[in-house]
């Protein structure tokens, strides 16, 4: 089973695998209901549609595509600073969305995905040098 993992040293390419799959089990959710996106967008003025849940949900599998790539191909500095920049664009959004748009809360439903953001950004640009710069 371990086969199917990423395969090279480290625990970075585990993590952009993991929140790659959340991402998915999210983007699917986003299809079926609106739930999770309201959650997000939960300012008294702001209405999730299903076409927003959705539009939301395409964006997030495009974004655990992209982590998946990177994640075994950690060492390709293209997909390593594609991923990296997945994260710099959801804390824009995010960031954005409540302290500029409003529509979203600082709450349960906002704080994961920033934290989620923050973190990965963290650690993706302190890992930089071991995982692209040591391959070159």
């Amino acid at each position: 089973m371990t086969s199917y993992l990423p395969q090279n040293e480290g625990y970075l390419q585990y993590w952009l695998l993991l929140l790659s799959i959340v991402s998915i089990g999210n983007s699917i959710q986003s299809y079926v209901t609106t739930s999770y996106t309201r959650r997000i967008y939960s300012s008294p003025e702001t209405t999730v549609t299903p076409l927003h849940a959705r539009t939301f949900g395409t964006y997030t599998a495009i974004v655990a595509i992209i982590r998946i790539y990177a994640a075994y191909n950690i060492t390709d500095p293209v997909l390593y600073q594609l991923a990296l920049w997945t994260y710099v664009v959801a804390l824009g959004h995010f960031y954005s969305e409540w302290l500029i748009f409003r529509t979203a809360r600082w709450g349960e439903g906002l704080a994961g995905p920033v934290v989620i953001s923050v973190g990965s950004l963290a650690w993706m640009i302190m890992q930089w040098e071991e995982y692209v710069r040591s391959q070159a």
